[in-house]
């Protein structure tokens, strides 16, 4: 089964996706020549990353009835000089101390269980290609 996504790009160094119902807009920093107005897609896609592992802890908490607002979850990227990109990435989850101490290595294991981590570990293919658009005239 395919997921489509339009992509548009209306100037500058904007691109917006329009995915189920959403209109996402996204733009580069002003040091790469846009404007700043919206999230860059790099950082889109690390916040995606980000609130995944918070809907794994979430959903995990309130399987069991465990209250989760005073639970947040910190992502910190390393950067790794040698093969110039994030050669890590951390995911630190603070835990209120009244958090069930037999729960603590399971909602660990929840948030592995991230199907945007796990797509990132398990790489699909990418095809690009090209079509022609059909005239108007």
């Amino acid at each position: 089964m395919s997921k489509e996504i339009k992509i548009t790009l209306p100037g500058n160094r904007r691109v917006d996706a329009f995915y189920k119902g959403f209109h996402i807009p996204t733009d580069q920093p002003l040091y790469d020549g846009g404007d700043n107005s919206f999230p860059a897609p790099f950082d889109l896609f690390m916040v995606s990353i980000a609130t995944c592992c918070g809907y794994y802890a979430m959903a995990f908490c309130q399987s069991r009835n465990i209250p989760t607002g005073d639970i947040t979850l910190t992502q910190k990227s390393e950067y790794d000089p040698e093969i110039k990109r994030i050669g890590k990435i951390k995911i630190e989850v603070q835990l209120p101390p009244d958090f069930p101490e037999k729960y603590k290595r399971a909602i660990i294991r929840a948030i592995e269980s991230c199907s945007v981590k796990k797509l990132i570990q398990n790489a699909p293919v990418f095809e690009t290609t090209t079509v022609t658009q059909k005239s108007n005239s």
